[in-house]
């Protein structure tokens, strides 16, 4: 979902501390070995759960976190309209008649090579994996059938050539868990076989997901998931807790590391020089740092993207147009990116 969890006091460099279930693995790691490293810790699970399960289990991983009688509809973007555009719907809605909700495999169950095959409340095993079931109303998820994952913008629907775009503020959710399903099942859940597009170079994963995980950050919406899921299914998905997993594993675009493992040091950070601060007209950039700094972002605290442009060594950036507040700038490169925190006045 397309806003930011941002905790002040862990500026100027963004970071969350590492869930004690990644104590055992070696994050030194990279590419493959970072795959299998993940694969080996996210494959044990409570075989018990079934898809029945997953009826209870969504109203706490998926509640609305601005409305405790709600759940949250993937791909629903408007409340006030048609009831199959739902973004929310109350917890007891469910079932699978208009208006109502069901348990959507995002991974979809054709999909997957094996097929996931047909399910019922006794399934277990991967067509009842949680980390791959959201609410969804009922047409929609009729709507979106098993068409691949495609690139888009705006809200969600068909796309290309029978091809889907879960929507902006869902995009990232899905990337993250197609990282996770091909992980999790390895070659059953390639990700071509649910998305359409390129592959980055080297690797089977989609341009598309690893350029979601990097565009659409994790909010708490999405961060009450893993806790609830490890204790009633026994793992977690890796690419919530730290989105810069991706990048590690298979490049791409750089995607937010929550667990600072882009080693930015305190050299790096105090040599780059943001002034003045507050200000109302124009701040300064100036590094001095072994790494250059390509481009800067500004975002509102809720993740929105304000401005973003490329960026010269030392080179002054104009906020006038920005309203009075507190706002975050990100400055870096495609290898590292410092965060620092701006107030216009």
């Amino acid at each position: 979902m397309n806003n930011r969890l941002l905790l002040l006091f862990m500026l100027p460099a963004l970071c969350f501390g590492q869930q004690p279930y990644y104590n055992g693995i070696d994050l030194s790691l990279t590419g493959q070995d970072m795959y299998l490293e993940l694969q080996s810790i996210i494959s044990n699970y409570n075989s018990n759960f079934n898809y029945g399960d997953v009826r209870d289990t969504v109203l706490i991983t998926d509640e609305d976190t601005e409305n405790s009688s709600n759940v949250l509809l993937i791909y629903g973007y408007d409340d006030t309209g048609s009831c199959t555009t739902d973004r929310t719907r109350d917890k007891d809605d469910f079932g699978g008649t208009s208006c109502e909700y069901n348990r959507e495999h995002v991974f979809s169950r054709s999909n997957a090579n094996p097929t996931m095959g047909s399910v019922n409340n006794a399934s277990t095993g991967i067509g009842a994996d949680p980390h791959n079931l959201r609410p969804s109303d009922q047409q929609m998820n009729g709507n979106r059938d098993n068409k691949k994952f495609a690139t888009g913008s705006g809200d969600a629907g068909n796309v290309g050539s029978g091809n889907w775009y879960p929507g902006d503020e869902w995009k990232g959710d899905v990337a993250r868990m197609m990282m996770y399903m091909y992980t999790r099942y390895g070659d059953r859940c390639l990700p071509s076989l649910n998305g359409a597009g390129t592959t980055q170079s080297g690797n089977d994963m989609l341009q598309i997901y690893l350029q979601w995980n990097a565009d659409d950050m994790v909010n708490d919406y999405e961060d009450q998931r893993n806790p609830y899921l490890e204790n009633v299914y026994g793992n977690r998905n890796p690419f919530i807790d730290n989105p810069y997993l991706a990048t590690i594993i298979w490049g791409g675009p750089v995607a937010e590391d929550r667990w600072g493992l882009a080693s930015v040091s305190e050299n790096d950070l105090s040599n780059v020089v943001i002034f003045p601060i507050p200000s109302s007209e124009t701040i300064w950039v100036q590094s001095n740092s072994s790494f250059p700094l390509e481009a800067y972002v500004i975002y509102d605290l809720s993740g929105r993207i304000i401005s973003e442009a490329t960026l010269d060594a030392s080179e002054a950036i104009d906020i006038s147009s920005l309203n009075k507040g507190l706002y975050l700038l990100e400055v870096g490169n495609t290898d590292k990116k410092i965060t620092k925190k701006i107030i216009v006045n």
